[in-house]
């Protein structure tokens, strides 16, 4: 467990698969209300965190009454997006803020928890990547320091839906 200003962060276990289904949907559901097209309710299921967990890492974010206020995933590679790369990042994906319990600034914290996780590897770089048609997400993006690098016009999702991302970076000190 690290505690960052007062929001402790803890890796995510199995048991906590269906918490983070329910904040994806949440926010699924939220960025639905302000008329993103991005992430669809239902879209990730308790399977889809374990694999992660599994792969990579997935960190929640509880406040210091111990609710949870956020999460993400931190994945080693992202050829899917990204291509074959060397070993010189870690990418953020499915940030995630629960927006009843969250105090402000919370997204912008859980994603310094991200980066400071990469740098700890070594890695010099943090690399995340937005649906093209989200530009208030990229506005926001780039104001915590990332720059575009790149645009994927054609990922493709596991059910056959094809969108364009949005590619960023953000050099770390290491």
């Amino acid at each position: 467990m690290i505690i960052d200003d007062g929001m402790l962060f803890r890796a995510a276990g199995e048991k906590d698969a269906g918490t983070l289904v329910k904040l994806y949907d949440q926010a699924a559901r939220w960025m639905r209300q302000q008329g993103i097209d991005q992430w669809k309710p239902g879209e990730k299921d308790v399977a889809h965190f374990r694999a992660r967990m599994r792969d990579g890492e997935v960190w929640l974010a509880e406040d210091a009454d111990g609710r949870i206020v956020g999460a993400y995933e931190l994945w080693w590679s992202d050829e899917d997006a990204w291509g074959v790369q060397p070993p010189v990042a870690g990418y953020v994906h499915r940030l995630m803020v629960e927006r009843e319990a969250a105090p402000p600034g919370a997204g912008l914290r859980i994603l310094e928890h991200a980066e400071h996780r990469i740098a700890r590897t070594g890695r010099e770089r943090a690399r995340l990547d937005c649906v093209a048609t989200n530009p208030k997400l990229l506005a926001y993006y780039q104001g915590a320091g990332y720059r575009v690098v790149g645009e994927f016009p054609s990922k493709q999702s596991k059910d056959g839906r094809v969108y364009g991302v949005i590619l960023l970076e953000r050099r770390l000190a290491v």
